[in-house]
Order: structure tokens, then C-alpha cells, then sequence
């Protein structure tokens, strides 16, 4: 039976990835302990060197991470991240080489001008999550000239239900269920009208499994590259509720985005036939739901 290893098993990709594989079927072992005391230790060689050395997996999914891009994160994303992903390889490399790996990368990490993203857009270290994620893109490279099959997944903006309130499509919604039971409380917003994209995460997670399963393309962005404001996501969700959002949004006095638009160009990860499945509405209705 084919084995994969999934570090970040019970972040919202892990979870759905998880489901996805389990229905192959693939038996999946999830890592979800990163920092701590835990048996599994992605920031350790040698925890992470003896689990695939033991397992000898088909695949390894790298898709740990705290997902912020605050500069107080800066060590600990390192260490899960970038350290991460020099001991999954560097342990696939000696003891089981036929591994396939994917290393989850960010469409943040890139030179961000405005217009729509490509896979050999020129890296920007913008910020302390760009850092980890370029190293890791970088070493992802070099293993792979060594004949390991790393593989990268560029992801840009993706929610689910099992989203937290620190990111902004869950706060909405979440608020936006309250609001409807009768909270006179208003939604913060920065800029409403910055422009990301919406896509389902189980979506994405199938494009990292239409990627992995072939040999020919080694990165790509895995996104649906259509935007839509915040502003947009605002009404999606106060539609369902039938109430009118001036009056519970709360604009952010002085708040300045990380960026305009963050779209990506998904033509190669279309070019193996992934599209995502949830629009933009379904994917609000399943937000405003569970």
C-alpha cells in the first residue's frame, strides 16, 4: 500500500490533504506536533531522519508552518520551515531516495507588481515568512539536481472552514453568523479594497496531489488566479444573512496592506488538468454554514 507522511497534519491543508489521501486510499501518517516534546519533530534531524528511514514513504508532504507573516515569528518559521525542509530531504536523500516530496511555498515570497504571478517570477524577501519560504524553495532546488524529486506548490490566499479569526475570510464570516443572531459588535477592516484570491483549500489540496503524481513539472502555483476584493467577500457573506454591511464594518484608520492584489497566473497546474471545483460564492455558503 502506498505510505505518505504529512507534517502539518492538523493545519487546514493537512487536514483535507489527509481526507483526499485516505480516499486513494493512501495510508497517511500525520505529524502535527512542531516545536515541542513531541516524539515527531520536523525542526530535528534525527526524529525526523529515524520516521523515514523506519517508513520509507512514497511521499512526504512538508505543509507545517505558522502561517503569519509578524517578524516575531521569524525563528520559530526557520526552524519549522526552512530547517523543516533541509531535514526531510536530507533524510529522503540517504535512506529513502525513491520519496517524492512536496514542499509548500507561497505566492508572498514573490516580487508582487500588481498583475497576476508566474512560477518564475524573480523572489522578494518582503517579509519574515518570505524568508523561510525562499530558503526552502532553494533547497527543495538543490535536491533535486542531487536526483530527488521535490517538488513545490506555490499557494496563494485559501480558506475553509477550519480557518481561524486571525484570517480575515473567517473573521468575516464568523462575525457575520453573529451579527445575524442579533451582535450590534462591527468588523475591523483594513482595506476592503485589496484584491486575493478565495479558492476552497480542498481544492488546492487536490492540485498538490494532480502535481506530485506525475513526473514532468516539478513547481507551480496552485491557485484558481481570480480575485475578488475583501469588500466582495463583506457582501458574499452579509448577502446570506440579508443585512446591509456599512452598517457593521469599522474602517482601520492609518492600516496599510502588504500589497494591492495577490493573484497568481495558474496556467501550469491547469495544463495537468487541475481547476478548483468551489466558487467563490459556495465557498462563502460553506463558511457561513459550519
Amino acid at each position: 500500500m502506498t505510505n505518505a507522511i504529512i507534517f502539518g497534519s492538523k493545519g487546514q491543508d493537512g487536514h483535507y490533504l489527509a481526507k483526499l489521501l485516505q480516499q486513494q486510499p493512501v495510508n497517511v501518517i500525520g505529524i502535527h506536533k512542531v516545536l515541542s516534546s513531541s516524539d515527531i519533530d520536523i525542526t530535528s534531524y534525527p526524529s525526523v531522519r529515524d520516521l523515514i528511514k523506519n517508513q520509507q514513504p512514497d511521499f512526504v508532504f512538508h505543509l507545517a508552518a505558522n502561517s503569519t507573516t509578524k517578524h516575531e515569528t521569524i525563528f520559530e518559521n526557520h526552524e519549522i520551515i526552512a530547517t523543516g525542509t533541509l531535514n526531510i530531504l536530507e533524510a529522503v536523500k540517504n535512506f529513502s531516495p525513491r520519496t517524492k516530496v512536496f514542499i509548500s511555498g507561497s505566492g508572498l515570497q514573490f516580487k508582487n507588481n500588481g498583475h497576476p504571478i508566474k512560477e518564475t517570477a524573480e523572489f522578494e524577501a518582503r517579509d519574515a515568512y518570505s524568508v523561510s519560504r525562499i530558503h526552502s524553495v532553494y533547497a527543495a532546488r538543490y535536491y533535486r539536481s542531487l536526483g530527488i524529486k521535490t517538488y513545490i506548490g506555490y499557494f496563494f490566499n485559501h480558506d475553509s472552514p477550519r480557518r481561524t479569526e486571525r484570517h480575515i475570510a473567517k473573521k468575516i464570516a464568523e462575525a457575520a453568523k453573529r451579527i445575524s443572531k442579533g451582535s450590534p459588535e462591527k468588523i475591523e477592516i483594513g482595506d476592503a479594497g485589496v484584491i486575493k484570491e478565495w479558492t476552497f483549500a480542498g481544492d488546492v489540496v487536490k492540485g498538490v496531489w494532480t502535481l506530485v503524481t506525475q513526473d514532468n513539472l516539478f513547481e507551480a502555483n496552485i491557485g484558481s488566479g481570480i480575485g475578488y476584493s475583501i469588500d466582495d467577500w463583506i457582501k458574499a457573506c452579509f448577502s446570506i444573512i440579508k443585512k446591509k454591511p456599512e452598517e457593521h464594518i469599522q474602517v482601520k484608520k492609518g492600516f496599510r496592506p502588504e500589497y494591492q492584489q495577490l493573484v497568481c497566473d495558474p496556467a501550469l497546474i491547469n495544463s495537468l488538468g487541475w481547476k478548483p471545483t468551489v466558487s467563490f460564492e459556495q465557498l462563502a455558503e460553506m463558511m457561513m454554514k459550519e
